[in-house]
């Protein structure tokens, strides 16, 4: 069974140990205030290893040459650009 937190409109806060479909107070238990607000807390995740993205979604191996691309054109594959020159600036001073 959880533990539920809840706080009153006073500020005070108190802890039940409930059943979740058991129904929430109606009432707070220091100062008989109402009406009560559960109060949430964030889960804890802690994300361990080299990363959750690398390791789950990652681009990783592909299986049985699926997805099979013609490699990329490296620099050495390709021809240099030929560059014309440029002409020499004229100027009358």
């Amino acid at each position: 069974m959880p533990i539920y937190e809840y706080r009153c409109p006073e500020g005070h806060t108190f802890e039940r140990f409930q059943s979740m479909t058991a129904p929430a107070p109606e009432k707070c238990d220091v100062c008989g205030a109402a009406p009560l607000e559960i109060v949430l807390f964030p889960v804890a995740i802690h994300y361990k290893g080299s990363g959750f993205y690398s390791t789950d979604y990652g681009k990783g191996k592909q299986k049985d040459g699926a997805g099979e691309s013609k490699p990329a054109e490296t620099k050495s594959d390709s021809k240099p650009a030929e560059t014309k020159p440029k002409p020499a600036s004229t100027s009358s001073e």
